[in-house]
């Protein structure tokens, strides 16, 4: 009897190792109509239960640094390149054959996390409010008087914040504040995100927009005559930052290798050909079937600022300036 107790005690402490094995945690700043799929199919295809917590990418990169060591995520999935280096050190150093695929312009060179696809920044307008001589050339024209209340913009998003970090590291603290006060001063909309901003534009409540290359191509994919189009500005304009979204370890994971497994999964052919055939951005890898509504990359590195992604880590400095302008 004894014997068979204390088999039972050990089967019953083994059975929770057992179920954490085959889970893990993923805290996504990546919406789920995108990523949801692309976890569903790594669920199927590894036997692994994907438990997810969808919210904004500086949301979730604040909770994971107010959680430290307790938390219970294994792996951080972001919608920037910023957060992801905010909180670099509280990931597990990836191998450095994890990053060997990945294209060049993309890699972290720190191997702390691992790029998932690539974006750019556009301007989105009105195709029929906005004619071609009312496209600015820069993103500072923006806060002039020919825009006033017709720009909208979307202080919360992990996105845009990441912008605002790269617009302070390329021309200062200074010139970045007066940019969002000179938006401010001009009534610019505040929007919840990149959707909502192009969705407002379609319903004459604006007529410009801020957001990522990626969300147009969804509404044109339901509808060929949607009233909106997107633009960048002059070669070498802030307002083109070309962002990745990627994944990381969290290091005080005890689920090491599930994450390994899933982020091994995103730098996939199968994984990456979907994000950019579905989701319409840009994959971190060669050799993939290139979606013919976005432009070749090759012109796109011509008109991006130069700005290394790995330094545009400071969030915590940007979610302060937003607040001392009053936009959070």
């Amino acid at each position: 009897m004894k014997k068979f107790l204390a088999g039972c005690v050990a089967l019953a402490m083994a059975l929770p190792v057992m179920a954490h094995a085959n889970e893990l945690t993923v805290y996504s700043g990546r919406g789920e109509s995108l990523v949801g799929p692309v976890i569903a199919q790594f669920e199927k295809e590894s036997g692994i239960k994907v438990n997810v917590r969808y919210a904004g990418t500086s949301e979730l990169a604040t909770l994971l640094t107010e959680e430290g060591a307790q938390s219970p995520a294994d792996v951080f999935w972001a919608q920037d390149g910023g957060a992801l280096g905010a909180i670099a050190p509280l990931f597990a150093a990836l191998p450095a054959e994890v990053n060997d695929g990945v294209s060049a312009e993309f890699r972290n060179v720190n191997n702390k996390w691992a790029p998932t696809s690539g974006r750019s920044r556009t301007l989105v307008y009105s195709t029929e409010r906005v004619q071609e001589a009312d496209l600015p050339a820069s993103i500072n024209d923006l806060t002039g008087e020919k825009y006033k209340g017709r720009v909208a913009w979307a202080p919360t998003n992990g996105s845009f914040q990441a912008f605002v970090t790269a617009f302070r590291v390329t021309h200062g603290e200074d010139a970045a504040k007066a940019w969002l006060e000179g938006m401010i001063a001009n009534d610019a909309k505040a929007y919840r995100n990149n959707g909502s901003q192009i969705e407002a534009i379609a319903n004459g409540e604006v007529d410009f927009g801020l957001v990522n290359n990626y969300y147009l191509g969804r509404y044109i994919a339901r509808d060929d005559k949607y009233p909106v189009a997107q633009t960048h500005f002059g070669a070498g304009d802030i307002g083109n930052l070309l962002n990745v979204a990627g994944a990381g370890i969290v290091a005080a994971s005890d689920n090491q290798d599930n994450a390994r497994k899933f982020i091994d999964y995103l730098l996939s052919p199968a994984a990456q050909q979907y994000i950019t055939t579905q989701g319409n951005e840009y994959p971190v890898i060669p050799g993939l079937i290139a979606n013919p509504t976005l432009e070749p990359f090759e012109e796109l590195q011509e008109i991006s600022p130069n700005v290394d992604i790995d330094q545009i880590s400071d969030l915590e400095g940007t979610l302060e300036l937003l607040r001392q302008v009053g936009l959070l």
